[in-house]
């Protein structure tokens, strides 16, 4: 029974990785293939050809430059403010006893419920409210960062406050016999030990990020000058026809960059035993 067990388990374990892989290696093959607007059928899972035109023409595209800087700014700086609102949210959720906590809590949860498309109506009307400007902060960076900061706070804080709930309490014990508030409790202590969970969260932020679409056509997509990787990828796609191993290449190169990421940085996720010891039990 264990063999079989384990034989089950590998089973699926091949099965699911060819799932989840097979179609970024049809998108990989067929980026190097040239197409007359139609893609082949049967489906090519083996380039027949090895051509770098397709990535030359999105390489040559003027507005490459300018949709790659935008995702930068905008991954970067969503990814900076998503990590300090959310920490301060999530301390304040597990180490702070205040009136209508849990409610509010569950509040954030049932938001979580909700498909986030149903919201980008009332989200661009507050946008489209905020600031002098005709527009608000629609066709606007800031609109966007805004946007995307805000509609993560609640799942951002139910990932983080798991964590910091379950660090000693004795430590924020100390701090305030030491004379230190909530600030020096969070900064000097909290923060640290939480690194390894607020580092997995800033790695899914970006990546979350640098590929959304949907709200950054809806934000942007009007302002030429201010589109990212996403929305600049969408319009290689045309009216009638599209030269798919266009999409395709593009879609490989806007994927080096969280690739790249990923590899460096996953030994950064989620770890345990940071606190073991800083107790006496």
């Amino acid at each position: 029974m264990k063999t079989l067990g384990k034989t089950l388990f590998w089973l699926v374990l091949i099965v699911s990785v060819i799932v989840f892989i097979l179609p970024f290696w049809f998108m990989l093959c067929n980026s190097f293939e040239e197409f007359s607007y139609v893609l082949p059928i049967p489906p090519h899972l083996v380039p027949s050809r090895i051509s770098f035109a397709a990535y030359e023409h999105v390489l040559s595209q003027s507005d490459l430059p300018r949709a790659a800087y935008n995702s930068v700014v905008i991954t970067l700086l969503t990814a900076c403010f998503t990590v300090l609102i959310a920490s301060l949210s999530a301390y304040g959720f597990a180490r702070i006893d205040f009136l209508g906590r849990e409610v509010l809590f569950r509040i954030y949860l049932f938001t979580l419920m909700l498909p986030g498309f149903l919201g980008i109506i009332p989200q661009f009307l507050v946008l489209q409210g905020i600031g002098t400007a005709k527009n608000g902060l629609i066709g606007t960076k800031a609109g966007l960062i805004l946007l995307y900061v805000g509609a993560g706070i609640c799942g951002n804080t139910f990932f983080l406050r798991g964590h910091m709930a379950a660090l000693p309490k004795e430590l924020e014990e100390a701090v305030k016999i030491d004379g230190g508030g909530h600030m020096t409790t969070f900064f000097r202590v909290m923060l640290p030990l939480a690194l390894p969970s607020i580092g997995t969260l800033a790695i899914f932020c970006l990546q979350g990020t640098w590929e959304e679409f949907f709200s950054a056509k809806v934000i942007l997509g009007a302002v030429a000058n201010q589109i990212t990787l996403p929305v600049m990828i969408q319009s290689l796609k045309g009216a009638h026809a599209t030269r798919w191993e266009w999409i395709f290449s593009a879609s490989i190169l806007a994927q080096i960059p969280m690739i790249l990421l990923f590899a460096v940085f996953q030994k950064r996720f989620v770890v345990s035993g940071l606190s073991d010891g800083s107790v006496k039990a």
